[in-house]
């Protein structure tokens, strides 16, 4: 039980971090702070804060780092640190916390092509599962594409009483980050995507290099350089990096130390026990905690078309949920079938040992009392 309860509930910590960091990434960009000056802060703040775990629980048990290990490293910090977060934090610029989430549900159904792709999942198109799965891929498809093109009437369900004085404060003064049908939803597709290519890589990783909290460190490390570069060759100015505002350095802190480092090295963690596509699965749940935080705080109105297209992106996500949890049940029940008949063919084995031992010591005595 316990084997099953830690993971979920590692990965229920994940996405409630993740819906808080929606939140205040969306406050710090309405301060002014570049999306990429934020992703690359976000990658420093990282990688101090997950080396200190890296060294006490890994330093003992590192395995060895060889060309292959590296290369899958720098893959990892390139798509699902540096790719993944930048495009992100784009699309949410150009986009509400809402969107921005239910775009990141398309993260199961890119997962699983990609899983198919490299024989990490297979189609079984004439088994019911394989049948959800597909079903499921294609409800998330066309939920994005209706987030990314249809907006419709707002919903009116009345206003928060929360008041949030300093987010009705840049709600009111923001002038220069605004929504973009196009833009924020193929950012934020773009995403979803990349990050889909780490869970890939970080499948294959995590068997030959079991130690999440130090690869976890690399790869910040890595996408620290990255996204400093990026971030210059899009703005060279000083003021770009400043973290005067306490939003920016509660924002940069907060992405980086529980977005980035705990987080990445619980996915790790996960991924090496459960699979890449149990650990995408989760990604609803911040949905729906960010569109009840970003309602009740950030006064965000929730339009026709926003939830159409979440609970398209839903539905396909728990049928390929479905799919996925009835082939594990089904390989579980095949596998104690095997151990079964295993089991019972070494007993009848040990059963005829025991037998030719009794006829050959009977054959034995009567040749001896003939003697």
């Amino acid at each position: 039980m316990a084997s099953g309860f830690i993971p979920f509930l590692a990965m229920a910590f994940v996405q409630l971090g993740y819906s808080g960091m929606n939140i205040s990434s969306k406050l710090a960009m309405q301060s002014g702070m570049n999306p990429i000056v934020l992703a690359a802060y976000r990658q420093i703040f990282a990688t101090l804060a997950i080396a200190p775990f890296a060294y006490c629980f890994e330093r003992k048990k590192v395995p060895k780092l060889t060309r292959p290990i590296m290369f899958q490293i720098l893959l990892s910090s390139l798509t699902g640190v540096t790719g993944n977060q930048v495009f992100f934090f784009l699309g949410l610029k150009y986009s509400t916390t809402t969107i921005a989430c239910a775009m990141t549900n398309m993260l199961p159904a890119f997962t699983f092509i990609l899983a198919l792709v490299f024989r990490q999942e297979y189609l079984r198109i004439r088994a019911w599962s394989g049948q959800a799965k597909i079903a499921g891929t294609v409800l998330c498809v066309g939920g994005a594409l209706v987030l990314s093109f249809y907006h419709g009437n707002a919903i009116d369900i009345g206003e928060s009483n929360i008041h949030w004085e300093y987010a009705e404060r840049m709600g009111a003064t923001n002038s220069f980050v605004s929504d973009n049908t196009f833009l924020g939803p193929f950012f934020l597709i773009a995403s979803a995507l990349v990050w889909a290519v780490w869970f890939i890589v970080q499948a294959d990783l995590g068997k030959i290099f079991a130690a999440p909290y130090t690869s976890t460190t690399y790869m910040c490390f890595l996408a620290s350089f990255q996204c400093v570069v990026i971030a210059l060759c899009f703005d060279h100015s000083t003021s770009a990096w400043s973290l005067a505002n306490p939003i920016r350095v509660i924002s940069a802190l907060y992405s980086g130390v529980i977005c980035t480092g705990v987080a990445y090295g619980l996915m790790s963690w996960t991924i090496e026990r459960k699979g890449p596509l149990y650990v995408s699965v989760f990604t609803p749940l911040q949905l729906v905690i960010t569109a009840f935080i970003s309602w009740a705080l950030l006064r965000e109105e929730i339009y026709v078309g926003t939830v159409i297209g979440s609970l398209l992106i839903v539905l396909g996500l728990y049928s390929v949920l479905w799919g996925k949890n009835t082939e594990i049940a089904k390989k579980e029940e095949n596998e104690d079938i095997e151990a079964a008949v295993e089991k019972k063919g070494k007993e009848a084995k040990n059963n005829d040992s025991e037998l030719h031992s009794l006829v050959v010591s009977s054959n034995g005595n009567n040749e001896f009392a003939a003697s």
